[in-house]
């Protein structure tokens, strides 16, 4: 995501040192925004995961947007977000985006054409 303008997002990398404390169950797919490769930078002190990111806030385009679990256009909608929503984006691959509406999720897929455009 080089090159790509961010909106000032409330969230910073942690003071201090992190660590984790004990087992943490694995949260449902879709659920938080997490995966084995990537977490929101707001789970750094809960959840373990390779990469923290600092999410790009955007917002849904005037048709909404629909989360799928994988970024592929027959996988299911599983949950639909609101035009002028707030969407953090984490990932992108292609013309999919990954990200949620905060880090208590719901997080998926979503084609980036459903997002409104950015201001750059």
């Amino acid at each position: 995501m080089s090159g790509a303008s961010r909106e000032i997002s409330d969230y910073a990398v942690p003071a201090g040192v992190l660590g984790l404390k004990g087992p943490v169950d694995k949260p449902a797919p879709g659920t938080l925004p997490l995966r084995g490769d990537l977490a929101h930078m707001a789970l750094a002190g809960t959840h373990l995961a390779a990469h923290y990111v600092i999410p790009h806030v955007r917002s849904v385009g005037a048709a909404g947007a629909g989360l799928r679990l994988n970024p592929r256009e027959d996988a299911e909608v599983f949950a639909q977000l609101p035009a002028a929503s707030r969407f953090e984006l984490l990932d992108v691959a292609g013309e999919w985006v990954w990200g949620c509406p905060g880090p208590q999720g719901p997080s998926g897929w979503c084609r980036a054409s459903e997002l409104a455009p950015s201001d750059a």
